[in-house]
């Protein structure tokens, strides 16, 4: 990523005072898994199957630990959420693309 893209990061997560996070869960029950999904995709700018890229502030990213913790079972499911060094440098490999940030957060 150019020099001047990562400044770009550098103020939205500024200005927005959120964090760059990894989400992935694996859920055992297909009603859980559904509920797993429909709650992260409330905060994904990107991802796929069951790895997403979100940004949180510290009230969302309480809320989004708290509801997975109400909906997964902690003997058969597992929930990960990793937050990723704000001065990285990200990295898209084949058809990936790097993350943008939306105009909005739309959260179920």
């Amino acid at each position: 990523m150019p020099h001047n893209e990562t400044r770009h990061w550098e103020a939205i997560n500024f200005m927005f005072d959120r964090d760059f996070y990894l989400a992935a869960y694996d859920v055992s029950c297909p009603r859980r898994l559904a509920d797993a999904l429909m709650i992260v995709r409330g905060y994904a700018i990107g991802g796929q199957k069951s790895v997403y890229e979100i940004q949180l502030t510290e009230t969302e990213k309480r809320d989004l630990l708290y509801d997975m913790t109400v909906l997964l079972d902690g003997d058969e499911d597992r929930f990960f959420l990793l937050r990723l060094d704000p001065r990285a440098r990200i990295h898209a490999l084949g058809v990936a693309v790097p993350p943008i940030p939306a105009g909005f957060f739309y959260v179920a």
